[in-house]
């Protein structure tokens, strides 16, 4: 019976051990903080260039309008997809590839990961990553995490599927329901600088109904800005980041 009791206390004082150390990477959140000391993952890269990025599609009724604006500009941009969403329009993500841009991945389901255990965060990116490379013919490189919350076991799943965990500098804030498109350029523009990365949506799959419109019409008067102070726009292979693993630490053995 003691050597019973004693087996639980231990267990009852390593269980809060394991979830501080799961959850430990949660202080890349705070953007601030991530952006001055964590700068390839809040994917800070050249300081002539911004990288414009989208997640939660391919959604066949608002992507298409992106598509088309990109275009029109003659721009390229990253597109962090839903594995839940890549299989309702496989054909459309092909057509992204085709045109130029970066396909990455926003895992299968648009879950927090801190809810997860290693094999679940692990089986999910495995099965996202999996699909772009079977739908576009060529593996991801680049992950965002839901919410943009990383722990520990995504890190871990990251280096044995050879993903790369890239956020933000900067956001639009345009899945709000409140949001309208000078909100979302305003606050894009008030913390963008040379060498930021821009995360917007091209699906309301996870935000408020129709938001999508909103974040279109924010859009252009974005890019008209970048280009105003002489950025360039593209997507983040040809942002220049750092080697991935540079401002992370040792995590310990790879796996699940």
């Amino acid at each position: 019976m003691t050597s019973a009791r004693s087996a639980l206390f231990a267990s009852a004082a390593v269980l809060p051990a394991l979830a501080a150390l799961h959850a430990a990477p949660v202080i890349s959140t705070f953007g601030p903080l991530r952006n001055t000391a964590m700068p390839r993952l809040a994917g800070k890269g050249r300081p002539d260039h911004v990288a414009l990025t989208f997640d939660d599609g391919p959604d066949h009724l608002s992507t298409p309008r992106f598509l088309d604006l990109l275009q029109a500009r003659g721009l390229r941009a990253t597109f962090f997809l839903l594995g839940s969403m890549l299989v309702r329009s496989p054909g459309l993500a092909q057509e992204m590839a085709a045109a130029g841009h970066e396909i990455a991945v926003h895992g299968w389901h648009h879950r927090p990961l801190l809810v997860r255990g290693p094999r679940a965060t692990y089986d999910d990116l495995a099965r996202a990553r999996d699909a772009v490379a079977d739908v576009t013919g060529r593996p991801p490189a680049l992950f965002r995490p839901p919410y943009g919350v990383m722990t520990t076991h995504a890190h871990l799943a990251c280096r044995r599927l050879g993903l790369t965990p890239v956020l933000w500098t900067c956001w639009g804030e345009d899945w709000r329901r409140r949001a309208t498109p000078r909100s979302v350029r305003d606050t894009v523009l008030r913390d963008l600088r040379g060498g930021g990365t821009i995360l917007l949506h091209d699906s309301d799959c996870t935000s408020a109904t129709g938001s999508w419109r909103t974040t279109l019409r924010a859009l252009p008067p974005v890019l008209d800005a970048c280009r105003s102070r002489g950025w360039q726009v593209g997507p983040l292979r040809e942002h220049g980041l750092p080697r991935y693993g540079t401002d992370l630490p040792d995590l310990g053995p790879e796996g699940p």
